[in-house]
């Protein structure tokens, strides 16, 4: 997933690292697009029109893209792997793909059927906006499974936390500022909750004097260009918080603290506003720092 993961556990059960390393083992093995045999990277290089079974955690992810991708009206989109890969995001790199037709809306032609799914236009599947979460939901769940109450797991900046440390403190956590401006660390307490950041600091690459962010707009089929320079989601499920991060950030401050309010979700977004950073919180999120 090209990330790495780490895991503290109070009075770790027998094996937990073999779990753990089962776990992801089982999630690149799905959702990968770096691994050529991967079953989304197959399902990317079907046929379009031909349906493919999907393993069961790999059908959840997509469900959960695509309820996402309804949800914020497209921003959250889970088959913009063409507009990933054109931009230099992909497994290949920059790869020049401008004559790749732009669908402006991916998610929309992605169906499910049972447990198989298809796609009826050339787009591709990308779950880097949501599959970390959801890796760390299911590695929660295996060291509950072995009996593990108090632990804190960390997959590339999206954490669980459960229960608390050996010296009964909760499991605090910094969300990390974004670069360049001054502004206080978030500080939280996870307790039976999830946290997912995304910021433009974290995967880009200059081009022509232009930062390029990671992050796909999928209506502009161009990475997004607004002021956003970090969100950071609290939610009870870190595939949900990932998910959310991504949507709010796209959609941009006005239109994603909206939604973000409009749904209860408790999130932070921090603007580059003239060189200095401008934080604003959602009721939800105030709510919990009283």
């Amino acid at each position: 997933m090209g990330t790495s993961w780490s895991a503290r556990i109070v009075d770790a059960p027998p094996d937990s690292r073999a779990a753990i390393e089962a776990v992801l083992g089982r999630v690149i093995a799905q959702m990968s697009n770096w691994e050529e045999h991967s079953a989304i990277s197959r399902f990317n290089a079907a046929p379009v029109g031909d349906w493919m079974p999907l393993p069961p955690d790999m059908m959840t992810v997509l469900r959960a893209g695509l309820d996402m991708a309804r949800i914020s009206g497209g921003a959250f989109d889970p088959a913009v792997g063409r507009l990933v890969e054109k931009w230099g995001f992909g497994p290949n790199g920059p790869t020049g793909l401008s004559v790749v037709p732009h669908h402006p809306s991916p998610w929309s032609v992605i169906e499910i059927e049972g447990d198989s799914a298809r796609r009826t236009a050339d787009v591709t599947l990308d779950f880097s906006g949501i599959a970390k979460g959801f890796a760390v939901d299911m590695v929660a769940d295996t060291l509950r499974e072995l009996g593990a109450a108090h632990f804190l797991v960390e997959i590339g900046g999206e954490l669980r936390g459960q229960g608390v440390r050996p010296d009964l403190q909760p499991w605090w956590v910094d969300v990390e500022a974004p670069s360049g401006l001054s502004l206080p660390s978030l500080r939280i307490a996870l307790c039976s909750l999830s946290v997912a950041t995304s910021g433009d600091y974290r995967r880009f690459r200059e081009e022509g004097g232009a930062r390029l962010s990671h992050s796909m707009d999928p209506a502009r089929g161009a990475p997004i260009t607004n002021d956003v320079a970090s969100v950071t989601v609290l939610h009870d499920s870190a595939m949900w918080a990932d998910a959310w991060a991504t949507a709010i950030t796209v959609l941009g401050h006005d239109a994603g603290m909206t939604l973000a309010t409009r749904h209860g979700i408790a999130a932070c977004l921090i603007r580059r506003l003239q060189g200095r950073g401008q934080e604003y919180v959602t009721p939800a999120l105030a709510a919990m720092l009283e």
